[in-house]
């Protein structure tokens, strides 16, 4: 089992930044990737980004592409999401997850942090 914990939402500007944490615990060994996704009011889930936990290699949505960065530290067992530039459309509830070594799909998910970017 894997758990997950996301802090660092919150209300900010148009244009301005924030930095969305997820700590694992658990499991650590079994995760071979983590991912962010958000999910807006009255929409459906979406992608945001991902990384692998052993390589780093990255991928993102096309949304979010040259605006968030999505990164990790190995030794706290954590994951970031640093949000640049944000727009009003980048409101919504984000939230961590899991991917196991052999699953091929994301079976651990965090309870969400709200992200608010309104003026």
């Amino acid at each position: 089992q894997v758990q997950l914990v996301e802090s660092g939402g919150g209300l900010v500007q148009p244009g301005g930044s924030l930095r969305l944490s997820c700590a694992a615990s658990g499991s650590i060994f079994s995760i071979n990737a983590m991912g962010w996704f958000r999910q807006a009011p009255g929409k459906e889930r979406e992608f945001v980004a991902a990384l692998s936990w052993s390589g780093g290699n990255t991928n993102y949505a096309g949304a979010v592409k040259g605006r968030f960065t999505i990164s990790r530290d190995g030794a706290k067992n954590t994951m970031y999401l640093q949000m640049n530039s944000l727009k009003p459309e980048d409101t919504a509830v984000y939230y961590c997850a899991a991917s196991p070594y052999g699953s091929g799909q994301y079976d651990y998910w965090g309870q969400g942090t709200q992200v608010t970017v309104s003026s």
